[in-house]
């Protein structure tokens, strides 16, 4: 791959200007394990590199339905070296279960990024992570699969409900001592034909219509009899993360175990959609990174007219844009993480705190899915011709990129929750008081600016009957999580200097003022530079 690539056996870590930034911010302890980062991006530029173009190149795994008796099995048929990176990857989601904060597994997760690796490690961290909280008798299985010893997944869409999970038809029925599932709906069913079991939304029999007449359940992939215990319909052909198959999963009276009380079953989805949800904002930014990376080395290479393509204004331009959504997402992001680390083992009934970091969840699933997009395209655009062919990862950058905005809930999905946790929790409050004091202390004409967007736009949006606050949602999903970034950038400069200020201005006057860049970045190399260069 070294010949298509011009990030491949780079350390992606040591490249990276703002993770380090963003860790001092949040998480300072970081630098004890800074041995564990630094070979870890090693590891993530080279084989975490090579393999996923590898796996997309060759169509990815294949269904394997039968043995050679003629039993069926459903399992995925894995490169070998796919299969050996992902389980010399597990071990991203022990730390937060070993004492070790959140902020350690999204920095990880972050320097993956690779859509299609971190999905099958994320679906086994959301599984360990509902089963570490609420069902103390299957820790055991908890236990397997933080060591990497089995793997998960989240089965939730079905096909006639989609985002709409108080649609659900499959059927929960007590049947003994054991829960039988019942149903052929699960449509959307990542990480089928590798998980060695999953945990699936269901209807218990009697339970009301409607989302909180759900039910959560652990459904292992082989019953008490070692017999198959679900059905893997087909995988899905996509566009990209082909690394992580898709399937259709049926259940015909599959032994399931009850995650936490029945009535609790809505509620333990949504927080393990919250987890996947972060880690759907840290891939984002991470593709960015990746994509980012392979621009600016190849602006420094490339000759064009003359002078090398950095050389050229509106090049500059291009690289500036990238570092400005790029810095403004990874503070958001990690903003949003450390939220969530403080009220993660909080269950129903939530705090306030708990509301407030699922506020952050939906503005930063949403617009980072928006900037990874943007900044992959971009660097697409930099290598022009073959940026636009598969035999060079820029292409599949993108294609990953896509999936963002749909997975774990689309912007419309984001927006009527955001809606939602304003109008009946408040969870607006807290993030007026944290972005208004950051703007105010920033005391530029830049964070005024930001400061008036955000108080005309809860202000129109508070005031919205229900039908007009929903037509408005989207919009002004998008301008909060702007004004965030402007506010976190600044409030960064306390620990990164003075380059997170003049980012801050940049990213207002880009997303909050609609103004050009101002011609004073073009002579900033330094904002767009990756850190070995810095």
């Amino acid at each position: 791959m070294r010949e298509q690539a011009y990030a491949y056996g780079k350390n992606h870590f040591l490249l990276d200007p703002d993770l380090p930034v963003v860790l001092d911010a949040y998480w300072p302890a970081w630098r004890d394990h800074e041995e564990a980062l630094r070979a870890f991006g090693a590891l993530v530029g080279e084989r975490g590199y090579a393999v996923p173009y590898e796996v997309d190149r060759m169509g990815g795994p294949r269904l394997v339905m039968h043995d050679l008796d003629g039993r069926r099995v459903d399992r995925a048929d894995l490169l070998p070296s796919h299969r050996a990176l992902l389980e010399e990857l597990a071990w991203i989601n022990r730390p937060p279960y070993e004492g070790l904060p959140w902020h350690y597994h999204y920095a990880l997760g972050y320097l993956v990024a690779d859509a299609g690796l971190y999905c099958t490690l994320i679906v086994t961290n959301q599984t360990a992570y509902a089963l570490h909280k609420y069902a103390s008798h299957l820790h055991e299985w908890r236990d397997r699969l933080l060591k990497g010893e089995a793997w998960g997944a989240t089965w939730m869409t079905e096909t006639h409900g989609g985002s709409d999970l108080g649609a659900n038809k499959t059927l929960a029925r007590q049947e003994g001592d054991v829960w039988r599932l019942y149903g052929d709906h699960k449509y959307f069913a990542s990480n089928a034909g590798i998980a060695d079991a999953a945990l699936v939304t269901a209807r218990p029999e009697g339970a009301p219509p409607g989302p909180k007449g759900l039910a959560l359940f652990f459904v292992p992939r082989l019953n008490r009899e070692g017999a198959l215990n679900y059905i893997v319909r087909r995988f899905k052909d996509k566009l990209g993360t082909r690394a992580v198959p898709t399937g259709e999963v049926e259940f015909h009276g599959s032994e399931a175990y009850l995650v936490g009380k029945a009535e609790w079953g809505i509620y333990i989805t949504l927080e393990t959609l919250t987890v996947s949800r972060l880690a759907n904002a840290a891939g984002a930014m991470g593709l960015g990174h990746k994509a980012r990376m392979e621009a600016v080395l190849r602006a420094h290479r490339r000759t064009a007219f003359g002078k090398t393509l950095q050389e050229h204004p509106l090049m500059r331009w291009d690289l500036v844009d990238m570092a400005v959504r790029q810095a403004g997402g990874v503070a958001l992001v990690f903003h949003a993480i450390d939220a969530f680390h403080r009220a993660w083992q909080e269950t129903p009934p939530y705090s306030a705190a708990y509301h407030y970091a699922r506020f952050l969840s939906h503005l930063t699933k949403n617009r980072t899915a928006e900037h990874g997009v943007a900044i992959t395209h971009r660097a697409m655009e930099i290598f022009g011709g073959l940026g636009f062919l598969e035999e060079y990862p820029i292409a599949r950058l993108h294609r990953e990129a896509l999936v963002l905005s749909i997975w774990e809930g689309t912007s419309n999905i984001q927006a009527l929750d955001l809606l939602e946790a304003i109008r009946r929790k408040q969870a607006h409050e807290p993030f007026m008081e944290e972005m208004v004091s950051r703007l105010e202390a920033a005391s530029t004409q830049e964070s005024l600016e930001a400061l008036g967007v955000l108080e005309a736009t809860l202000g129109t949006w508070l005031r919205a009957g229900p039908a007009e606050a929903q037509w408005m949602a989207k919009d002004a999903l998008r301008r909060l999580a702007d004004v965030a970034q402007v506010a976190l950038l600044y409030d960064l400069a306390r620990v990164g200097g003075d380059r997170y200020a003049r980012l801050a201005a940049l990213y207002a006057r880009r997303f909050l003022m609609h103004e050009p860049y101002p011609a004073w970045a073009l002579e900033q190399p330094d904002l767009w530079a990756l850190r070995e260069e810095g």
